[in-house]
């Protein structure tokens, strides 16, 4: 077999992943095309990478908060997941970094082996990822039902509204950027709601709602028909709003100005000159002192997988060019990337759905723009943190409102609802149980019920039945499908059984490509079965050879 590299270019510029198989006289080639990273949709790709940036920033701090991890482990997370997995992924629009769904994960390791060797067990899962890429383990990602899915891009959104509701309130007291239901401060997602309502600062509300305002208007039709909001994203103007605002109200209007609590907060990277000193290195010598080591970095490999092919296939169906990415190769640049990470310092490293929305909300187009807000976080905190802080939390909370609104609209709702109960069902199912528990919890409960359709599909599509008439009078013909497994055992055991005596019956095996031993059985069984009901059994296509029962005489 041929194998024949190839670059191929659809649309204006943009890439598009193709497996193109042809027949060359007695050989196959195979063109498979690699994507180098493009510079020639910068005009999209660069404001994209600094609106992903604007809402990547703090949320790679609250996770490193939340985790019990030095603040700087966060940013390297996503400065790593940013460049690296930018440069080897096959995902245009997708973003990496450090994800919330890992927080408890890495906070058990972290207390359990401390940093150090919580880094070494990050490489080891690093490694376990890359050969999970070379296995091919990436086709898991093809599985997952569509109806989940969609679910799970509603339920971030839903998250996204609920848990930054607070901070556009002015109330910071829960950490930026997590996820899950209750909440380490000992609160829920609604009760923050309510005590956000109660104990609200204006002038972080006033921020919030001219930002709000400001994003809504830069997506006007009339606006996007101007050059300027090609150049200068939505995101980058409400910021800077936020800024100049909170600053007016410090000379007009000091009493709602707002403090450091309020704001971004990254004081410990004003000098890159320490930047040795940030990093920390991994013991490897834990790998010689008991089994948690190797238990947290096959749960670290693991969830970080799911919630990457997960993410990935969200991705895909967001895209508006309709690429298709490469699973294989998503774990493999994963796993380059959390090695790196565990290396340095830095946390585990996802697919992260929150940024890749943002990241296609704003119209990116190829991997450059990961890169991009990659490169804006390690000069950033490096070079401008004191600029950085001060930007209000409001500000940001907003960028992610309008986000979740986009996601969770009820237009896609009802979209959904139209298709049917089989999809309807496990869609809000998952919407539920991400808002209730957690995002893969949620994701674990939403597939329990596209299970449940999926088998009771089965159970009802392992054959046709139908009655026709023939010569000798009327015949039952039950003509198996293509594959019947042991899911329709019970289905087809059920027919058979229920065949009124001294009837005719025909089982049609010619179209059957699989048969489950445990469907051998049944219709072997129901032989005998046909002579004590006088039933005429004719079976067509099993073991080569139409076989005929017949009825016996009496």
């Amino acid at each position: 077999m041929l194998i024949t590299p190839c670059l191929l270019y659809q649309g204006r510029g943009t890439l598009d992943r193709a497996y193109k198989w042809s027949k060359t006289h007695t050989k196959e080639t195979i063109l498979i095309k690699f994507e180098p990273v493009t510079f020639r949709q910068w005009r999209h790709d660069l404001p994209a990478g600094l609106v992903v940036f604007l809402v990547a920033l703090p949320l790679c701090l609250g996770i490193s908060l939340a985790s019990g991890a030095p603040l700087f482990a966060g940013i390297l997370a996503g400065v790593i997941g940013g460049i690296v997995v930018g440069f080897l992924s096959g995902s245009q629009i997708s973003v990496s970094g450090p994800a919330a769904g890992l927080i408890t994960i890495v906070l058990g390791a972290i207390q359990g082996l401390g940093f150090e060797g919580f880094l070494a067990a990050l490489v080891l899962a690093g490694v376990l990822q890359l050969v999970m890429g070379y296995l091919k383990a990436g086709v898991i990602g093809y599985y997952f039902p569509s109806a989940v899915i969609k679910g799970m891009l509603a339920g971030i959104g839903l998250i996204l509204i609920l848990k930054q509701f607070p901070h556009a309130m002015g109330y910071d007291q829960d950490v930026m950027g997590e996820e899950a239901f209750f909440q380490f401060d000992g609160e829920t997602t609604f009760s923050e709601i309510w005590i956000s309502l109660t104990s609200f600062a204006p002038g972080a509300l006033i921020i919030a709602l001219v930002s709000l305002a400001i994003l809504i208007f830069w997506e006007r039709p009339a606006m996007q028909r101007r050059p300027i909001s090609r150049l200068i994203p939505g995101a980058l103007v409400a910021v800077v709003a936020g800024i100049l605002l909170n600053q007016l109200f410090g000379w007009v209007w000091p009493v709602v100005k707002l403090e450091n609590a309020h704001l971004v907060q990254i004081s410990l990277f004003d000098n890159s000159g320490k930047m040795n000193q940030l990093l920390t290195w991994p013991d490897f010598g834990m790998l010689l002192k008991g089994p948690q080591v190797y238990v947290s970095a096959f749960t670290i490999a693991l969830v970080a997988s799911i919630e990457t092919l997960l993410s990935l296939e969200a991705v895909d169906k967001l895209d508006p060019h309709k690429r298709t990415s490469s699973t294989n190769q998503e774990l493999k640049a994963q796993g380059i990337a959390n090695i790196l990470s565990g290396l340095v310092g830095g946390l585990p490293i996802t697919s992260v759905i929150v940024r890749s929305s943002a990241n296609m909300q704003a119209g990116s187009r190829t991997r450059f723009s990961a890169i991009f807000h990659g490169v804006l976080l390690l000069l950033a905190v490096l070079t401008i943190s004191s600029v950085l802080n001060l930007i209000p939390l409001a500000s940001l909370a907003a960028i992610l409102l309008l986000i979740g609104y986009k996601l969770s609209s009820i237009r896609k709702v009802l979209a959904v609802y139209k298709l049917g109960w089989e999809q309807f069902l496990p869609f809000v199912v998952t919407i539920l149980g991400i808002l209730f528990t957690d995002l893969l919890r949620g994701i674990g409960m939403g597939l329990v019920i596209a299970f449940f359709f999926i088998l009771k599909g089965n159970f009802h599509n392992a054959y046709f039945f139908r009655k026709e008439t023939r010569g000798k009078g009327e015949q039952i013909v039950l003509e198996l499908a293509q594959e019947v497994s042991f899911l329709n055992k019970a289905s087809l055991q059920h027919t058979l059984s229920e065949l009124p005596e001294g009837s005719r019956v025909v089982i049609d095996c010619s179209k059957t490509l699989v048969m489950d031993l445990d469907v051998r059985e049944i219709i072997h069984d129901f032989k005998e079965t046909a002579r004590l009901k006088n039933i005429d059994l004719q079976i067509i296509g099993q073991d080569e050879q139409p076989s005929w029962v017949p009825a016996p005489v009496h």
